[in-house]
């Protein structure tokens, strides 16, 4: 398998350091407030991911984190009238239920900071021993030119770095390029006790503390959005590399950004959209299928005229789901043609060669739909025995649960039988050329709140 390494910017063979096994860190979210369609991307991408080496049968090891202490955090809380610890818990729930809906499979282990602050403490101590951070006023912070490979996952040059725009400008620092391993406060506020007094860590040292627990000091692959690049995760390594002596891991994946109408999105621009209202009118599957419809790397723009053609695609699946399940159950038994059994191979081998090549779920999806044509013109045809087409259904089954996708609509929400009937009467008159008699049986079919058309994909029938 290629993937994309972001750290030396080309495609790589992925090779895990133990055979059958992979260890995977994610970052996860700050837990403030409700998740953006940004925060969507790569909580599916990378969950394609997983159930990709998991089809393969590779035993994933799967950390994604939560931020659960923070300022933001803190501010909402208050914003609230509810404690920090009270907030934490709250958004982490709201976001299980989002995850939950976009068909993301938990994770094998999700750390929380709050209950990470004896290991974070350590960690730190330890840079501060080695010489690699250095404590004052309360505050702990990294000396960010004494790592010798600082800048080289983001390519940013520490001479380039001006201290007005990407660090905060402190008096309090040897140099205004050091970032903040430990923040002291007041007892007053949420705080820890620490050597240096009582405080909160710094964003990144968390990750550093719960990757090296969970997974060990290398890891095979650490994975998030491309914002996280730098600051976020040149500091992790900074930090675990100083810390641990080793590399902190082998590989590193990003995801693109997502623009909302080819604008950068945000409150201030007013296209910001969360996750759970994009979901109350399109459904969370829609929102998923959107994520991996464009190569993970790749920047998204994201519309309501897409997310109509996404859900028009899964409408399509689901058809061919559907439509192949009763003809399997029409079908007599029977042997599975050479052709067919070429023609599921052929896809199969289609659908793994995308995802190995670097994750590229568009062709993915192509291969998908390439072998829903095929269904569609199997399951049309009377001849066709059961074994066939439960062949087909199991590798087109395969290929949807590799992606996630094929979860929020159960078999009460297939199409009646009553209606099935007048399509299949329907396109008995069609076939004898009877086209009146088909329009009446089509309006029919509208009366009981469905639509039927011909499509080059096949027959198409839709909820009204």
């Amino acid at each position: 398998m290629q993937i994309f390494n972001t750290m030396t910017g080309q495609k790589e063979e992925f090779k895990p350091m133990e055979e059958g096994k992979v260890r995977m860190y994610v970052c996860g979210p700050t837990v403030y407030n409700y998740i953006h369609i940004g925060n969507a991307r790569p909580i599916c991408v990378f969950d394609v991911f997983r159930r990709y080496l998991q089809y393969k049968g590779f035993d994933v090891t799967f950390v994604q984190n939560y931020t659960d202490v923070n300022d933001k955090i803190i501010r909402q809380g208050a914003m609230e009238g509810i404690s920090p610890e009270a907030c934490a818990e709250k958004y982490i729930a709201e976001y299980e239920k989002d995850a939950k809906g976009l068909n993301v499979m938990p994770a094998t282990i999700h750390p929380k900071v709050s209950l990470y602050m004896d290991k974070i403490i350590a960690f730190i101590q330890k840079l501060v021993d080695n010489g690699y951070a250095y404590a004052v006023e309360g505050d702990v912070y990294y000396r960010t030119r004494k790592f010798n490979g600082y800048g080289k996952l983001s390519g940013q040059s520490l001479d380039d770095l001006n201290a007005g725009a990407r660090v905060e400008i402190n008096d309090i620092k040897e140099d205004p390029l050091d970032f903040a391993l430990w923040k002291g406060c007041t007892t007053e506020e949420q705080h820890w006790d620490s050597p240096w007094g009582p405080g909160r860590p710094g964003w990144h040292i968390e990750c550093s503390a719960m990757a090296k627990d969970c997974l060990g000091d290398t890891i095979d692959l650490h994975c998030g959005g491309r914002d996280l690049v730098f600051p976020h995760h040149e500091n992790e390594i900074a930090q675990s590399e100083a810390a641990n002596g080793v590399p902190f891991s082998n590989y590193w994946m990003h995801n693109g950004h997502i623009n909302v109408d080819h604008k950068k999105m945000s409150k201030s621009e007013g296209n910001f959209f969360l996750t759970r209202d994009v979901a109350a009118k399109y459904g969370y599957e829609v929102i998923r299928y959107l994520m991996i419809q464009a190569q993970y790397r790749a920047p998204m723009n994201y519309t309501t005229e897409l997310l109509d053609a996404c859900k028009a695609s899964l409408d399509r699946l689901y058809q061919c789901r559907d439509t192949v399940k009763r003809a399997a159950a029409a079908a007599s038994d029977g042997t599975i043609a050479a052709s067919a059994q070429e023609a599921f191979d052929k896809y199969r081998a289609q659908f793994e060669a995308a995802l190995e090549d670097d994750l590229n779920t568009a062709d993915a999806l192509t291969a998908v739909f390439e072998l829903v044509r095929e269904l569609n013109i199997m399951a049309a045809d009377a001849s066709v025995s059961k074994q066939q087409l439960e062949a087909g259904s199991k590798v087109f089954e395969d290929l949807t649960a590799v992606l996630g996708l094929l979860y929020e609509r159960t078999e009460d929400d297939a199409v009646p039988a009553e209606v099935m009937a007048l399509v299949e009467k329907r396109a008995e008159a069609r076939k004898a050329k009877d086209f009146a008699l088909a329009d009446q049986i089509r309006d029919e079919i509208a009366a009981l709140g469905y639509s039927v058309r011909e499509t080059r994909q096949g027959l198409e029938i839709k909820k009204l």
